[in-house]
C-alpha cells in the first residue's frame, strides 16, 4: 500500500475543497465534483453530504478507483470504506476545519446518512 507524502497531505488538508472523479466500469473518468476533504493523522476522508445515494458516491462503489486534486496535488486513488470507530473523530476534524460554516451546513457532513459514506482516500502507486 502506498502512503501519503507529508507534503501531500500538507497540500490535500489545507485545500478548502478537493475535486474528485471515479472511475467508470470501462475506464474513463466520470466528471469531477467539488466536496469537503479532511485530514485525520496521515489519512485523507471524504463523505457525500447526501448520504449513499449521491450520484458521485455511488460511482466510487464501481470500482474503487479514481482522481483526486487540491491545492495542487493531482492523485490516482483507491476508496476504502472507513472504519466507523473513527467517525467520531472524522467528525471533529470537519467541526475543526469548517467551523465557519457552523450550522445547517456544516451538520450536513455529520449526519447518519453522511457518516455511512466516510472514505479513506489511499493514494494509487503511480505508472511508469
Amino acid at each position: 500500500m502506498t502512503n501519503w507524502t507529508s507534503d501531500e497531505l500538507t497540500k490535500i488538508a489545507g485545500a478548502e475543497e478537493l475535486r474528485i472523479a471515479s472511475v467508470r466500469r470501462d475506464g474513463t473518468l466520470r466528471s469531477p465534483v467539488t466536496i469537503w476533504v479532511v485530514r485525520q493523522e496521515d489519512d485523507l476522508f471524504v463523505r457525500s453530504v447526501n448520504g449513499p445515494t449521491s450520484a458521485w458516491f455511488r460511482g466510487t462503489q464501481e470500482r474503487r478507483e479514481g482522481r483526486i486534486s487540491a491545492g495542487g496535488v493531482e492523485k490516482d486513488v483507491t476508496f476504502m470504506d472507513a472504519d466507523h470507530d473513527l467517525d467520531d473523530k472524522v467528525d471533529s476534524a470537519y467541526r475543526a476545519k469548517y467551523q465557519r460554516y457552523a450550522g445547517r451546513i456544516l451538520n450536513s457532513v455529520l449526519t447518519a446518512g453522511a457518516r455511512s459514506t466516510t472514505m479513506n482516500l489511499v493514494p494509487r502507486p503511480t505508472r511508469s
